[in-house]
Order: C-alpha cells, then structure tokens, then sequence
C-alpha cells in the first residue's frame, strides 16, 4: 500500500541532488533557530522562525496571509518555486508550516522524510552561511476552512457519532500528569488533561527511530485500531498545534482520509477554557 499523495514527501537524497536548483527553495522551520538552524543548516535553506514568522504578533492566530505573501517574496519564493520543508529535529514544526501554507492554498509545498535529525545521522553537508535570494512577489490564496478547526468546531463535535478526537501528546499529557514536554515550556495551560472522548495516538508512533514516516501499511493499522477511520471526520490536537499537524498531515496526505481539521488552538486554548470540560 503506497502514500496516498505521492507529490508531499522528498527524500534527503533527493534534497542533496536539487539543493542548486533555482525554482526550489529549501526552508529549515524551528522552534528555536539557535541551537538548529544557526549551529548549521542544509546548504541554501532560509529559515522561518516558528514563534515570529508563522503567528500574527497581534492576535493569538496563525499568520495572516499578508505575512504569508511577504515571508514568501523577502525568500525569493514565487507561485512557480518548488518549496521544501525540513524541522529541526522532528519535522513537527515544519508540518506546521506545511498545513499553515495549504491553508492559504499553497500548492508547491512538500516535506523531507526525516527532517533535520535524518540530515544529520546521514552526514550530509550543512553550513552556517545564510543565503539572499531577489525578492519576488508571491500571491497567495483566500484561506481555506476546510483543514482548520476553531474551538467552537471541537466543541460541537464532542460525543458525535460521526466525530473523532484525535490527542496526538505523550501519554503523561494526556492524562493531566504534566502539561508540556520537558524541552518545551508550559504554554500557560490552567489544567492538565484532554477533551472528552479523544483517542490518544502520540505523533511518534507514526514515524521510524530515524524520523521518517512508518509505511502506509503501518500507518493504517495504527489508526483504524483506534477507530480512526476514514468514514469519519477527524480533528487532530496537541498542545499548540504544531504535532497535530504532524498527524493531520499522515491522515490527509499519507493516508488519504478526506476530512481532517488541525485544531491549532489545542489545549493552550481548551486548557484554558472557563465552562469547557476535560478528562483525564
């Protein structure tokens, strides 16, 4: 059983054989530049900074597709260019910014399998040289609702037949024990715990030890045995949206299931909730 889209995956291979390639654009996405990204990265890639190039610095939200447009030209990007994405050690910020483009329609957009960490473990060429490219003028898209859930989406699904809650955090997260991973800080979430009825299937338990993604074999058992299937609508959450997005993309993408939202909001947001329900 192959991926269902075949067009979103590169391998590192094929990076290293169209690093110089001028319609593609290779784009290292972190969480923290200083310890990735600035210690050393694919030669050419140009970073996006998660906390200041993907959100709006005026409202809790994803950048606005004026951002988009800006980010894209100032790194030479134009609707023909190629795009790349790589994390810094897990791809989950990449996959992040992978869905926050499809959102605004971002077409030429695809991940490398295995990220950073892969790059590395193969002793691959890095280089702490930043690139400039000719600034272009990239168009972007009206968003698209149908990959986003809002809080008042995830609240409407709760207890439905149809639905399917998806907790994509490490067990202890779910269960309340801690609220965040301990290499990433407390977004400020008041309690710990999931929202009713959802299914806890961690992001890692799609991915090989080399952070590329399991086989779509793998992946369908893994799923359809916690009743996620693709007769349903599935929402996906994390903490603030970044591994959900890792899981929305092998559910959209990888498996081809039709209807899948990322709740970016995920529990920074429920977690915080006054009146909102939890389980632990």
């Amino acid at each position: 059983m192959e991926y269902a889209d075949k067009d979103v995956l590169v391998s590192t291979q094929w990076v290293n054989d169209n690093l110089n390639k001028s319609d593609v654009r290779i784009v290292e996405v972190d969480y923290d530049p200083v310890p990735n990204y600035n210690q050393g990265h694919v030669p050419g890639a140009v970073l996006f900074d998660w906390k200041k190039d993907l959100n709006n610095p005026v409202t809790r939200d994803i950048l606005t597709r004026k951002q988009l447009e800006e980010l894209f030209s100032s790194a030479g990007i134009d609707n023909k260019t190629t795009i790349v994405l790589y994390g810094d050690f897990n791809n989950w910020f990449a996959a992040y910014a992978f869905w926050d483009f499809q959102y605004y329609g971002v077409e030429k957009v695809k991940l490398m399998n295995g990220g950073r960490k892969k790059w590395l473990s193969e002793d691959r060429p890095v280089t702490k040289d930043v690139p400039s490219y000719t600034r272009t003028r990239y168009i972007a898209k009206e968003p698209n609702p149908k990959i986003r859930a809002m809080m008042n989406d995830v609240k409407k699904a709760v207890g439905q037949k149809d639905w399917r809650l998806v907790d994509v955090r490490s067990p202890a997260e779910y269960t309340g024990q801690i609220l965040a991973p301990p290499e990433y800080p407390n977004e400020g979430a008041q309690r710990g715990g999931h929202i009713p009825g959802a299914a806890n299937i961690p992001w890692s338990q799609a991915v090989n030890d080399d952070g590329t993604f399991k086989s779509a074999d793998e992946l369908k058992k893994l799923y359809e045995g916690k009743g996620i299937t693709p007769d349903k609508n599935i929402i996906t959450y994390c903490r603030i949206g970044e591994r959900s997005s890792h899981t929305w993309f092998v559910l959209h993408h990888l498996l081809g299931y039709k209807n899948v939202w990322n709740y970016d909001g995920s529990w920074s947001e429920w977690g915080n909730s006054v009146g909102i329900p939890i389980e632990k």
